[in-house]
């Protein structure tokens, strides 16, 4: 069985990770690993003299394997016989690790021989952790990201794809994203929606230099195999001409879909820092969970 890399976080104040991925774990059929961080800086006594500063590390550290052992145990306590089959002990395994760059950590833990995803609660848009945008850029699995703000459960799953690219790597990439999507749709009994998004400069927007409405059209007509190759109805299939995180997270919202699922292109160095990324522009407004699969994944 793969395995389900949950990152536990101390004094987690956002969506509930632990509770969530094995929540996820069972319906995917995976084995749920729990691996809870923790890191702060001290001052003081404690910060001038090593030996305080251990014994505060030992006591903080103690004190989370507590906590994650209690919330364990509420959880077994609440599962039913059936979900109990899942796990017959529900002796979850769990790290918990000292750790000032949980990124790096958590991609070096979860390599894609043993894990099938990772799972992360992220912050609140006007507190993002650096942690956030490195486990996109690094992350050799899919990696779920759960929003704590929700619009609702609507039960849809709303897939971005780019039909409009004849890029080998692109291509596999968007079959990985057809894949991961279409399974959590079945796990979830949720409703599959498909996004395409064809791009157009706001420069261009702005000048009415383009017919929107024609541009769509014509999508629609042009990847009309491609669609039906997907096998997707055809109601759930949305194009749509713009920028891609606005129009993403625009239809996401009027689809109150739960899930998104899309593929991230890990640029690296200063071009990921100047290029950016769609993935990582559309984390900032989101209010849905967010399933991205790494490029790499798909190399």
């Amino acid at each position: 069985m793969d395995k389900l890399y949950i990152i536990a976080q101390k004094n987690q104040q956002q969506a509930n990770a632990v509770s969530a991925g094995i929540e996820l774990a069972k319906k995917m059929n995976l084995q749920p690993e729990i691996a809870a961080y923790s890191y702060e800086s001290f001052s003081g006594d404690a910060y001038y003299n090593p030996r305080i500063a251990a014994d505060v590390r030992q006591q903080i550290l103690a004190t989370q394997k507590l906590e994650l052992e209690q919330q364990l145990s509420d959880i077994a306590a609440d599962m039913t016989p059936t979900d109990m089959h899942f796990n017959t002990s529900f002796k979850i395994p769990f790290n918990i690790t000292w750790c000032k760059d949980l990124a790096e950590h958590a991609c070096q833990q979860a390599k894609p021989q043993q894990y099938a995803m990772m799972l992360k609660a992220i912050h609140e848009s006007d507190y993002f952790l650096p942690a956030d945008w490195q486990l996109i850029r690094h992350t050799k699995v899919p990696l779920m990201l759960l929003t704590h703000n929700l619009l609702t459960k609507a039960g849809t799953i709303l897939m971005a794809v780019d039909l409009g690219s004849n890029k080998p790597v692109k291509k596999a990439l968007n079959q990985a994203v057809i894949n991961q999507a279409r399974r959590l749709a079945e796990v979830t009994g949720h409703e599959l929606h498909l996004g395409f998004v064809i791009r157009i400069p706001k420069i261009l927007r702005d000048m009415d230099i383009l017919n929107s409405r024609v541009l769509i059209k014509e999508a629609y007509d042009k990847h009309q195999q491609a669609i039906e190759q997907i096998g997707i109805d055809r109601d759930h299939v949305h194009i749509l001409a713009g920028n891609p995180d606005m129009c993403l997270f625009e239809l996401s919202c009027r689809l109150n879909a739960e899930y998104l699922v899309m593929g991230a292109v890990q640029r690296q160095g200063i071009m990921g820092r100047v290029i950016g990324n769609t993935a990582e522009a559309i984390l900032a407004r989101s209010r849905s969970h967010i399933l991205l699969i790494p490029q790499q994944a798909v190399d």
